[in-house]
């Protein structure tokens, strides 16, 4: 009786932690991609792209760092455009 307790006590825990994992892949916009995409045109590099909902819509932001100029250190740019 005891074991079959404990088991009980775990399985909302272990549920909840399986629950993120549950969701389909294709949920999530491909902002590493669309990052890639922008830091090429501007001429940067990429250092990071994250998944963010803002205002209700699916947004990527993208931080770009820019060549440096005249020994001074890299600029960071960020941007924020639509998922998808």
């Amino acid at each position: 009786m005891k074991t079959l307790r404990s088991f009980l006590h775990a399985l909302p825990a272990s549920l909840l932690l399986a629950g993120p994992l549950a969701l389909p892949a294709t949920a999530a916009p491909d902002c590493h991609a669309i990052g890639q995409q922008y830091a090429a045109q501007a001429g940067g590099q990429l250092a990071r792209a994250t998944p963010e909902v803002r205002g209700g819509q699916q947004v990527c932001v993208i931080v770009v760092l820019m060549p440096a100029k005249d020994g001074q250190r890299p600029r960071r740019n960020e941007i924020v455009v639509p998922a998808g």
